[in-house]
């Protein structure tokens, strides 16, 4: 069983990976090359609110399903599973609208600040810091 756990950790991973690597051929994101170029001053690119706005919630179930299949197998707490997903989805929440105004300010609000606000909203980084949060949760109830 211990073996089953990992390889579903490693399937997680993977599908987070995936997920990067395809992201220019399974989302619709205009900002990808944008933001690659990493050059302020390139055009602004046109694009599809409502295409945007469900390429990234689709992108965000992807993460977040691949995110949570990463915790359960882990820590094996379904109820820390539900809580990552939780704190994930409003980290989303809170980012998206954020980027979202970013995109309409046409970033001049802050290219560097659009940036990482973009890498919230596409990125699972909150997983990051869920892991480590439930593996120290996990040594002090050991230690109890």
């Amino acid at each position: 069983m211990k073996t089953l756990n990992w390889l579903l950790v490693i399937a997680g991973i993977c599908g987070l990976i995936s997920i990067r690597i395809l992201e220019d051929k399974i989302f619709y994101d205009p900002f990808l090359g944008y933001f690659h170029e990493a050059n302020k001053n390139i055009a602004y690119p046109a694009f599809e609110w409502g295409k945007l706005i469900a390429s990234h919630f689709f992108r965000f179930i992807l993460n977040l399903i691949f995110s949570c299949l990463i915790i359960q197998c882990l820590f094996k707490n379904r109820q820390w599973t539900v809580q990552g997903a939780f704190l994930i989805t409003i980290i989303f929440i809170i980012t998206f609208p954020i980027y979202l105004y970013c995109i309409y300010d046409r970033f001049d609000i802050g290219y560097l600040f659009s940036f990482y606000m973009r890498r919230f909203v596409i990125q699972p980084l909150t997983l990051l810091l869920i892991v480590p949060m439930f593996y120290y949760r996990k040594q002090l109830e050991k230690n109890k």
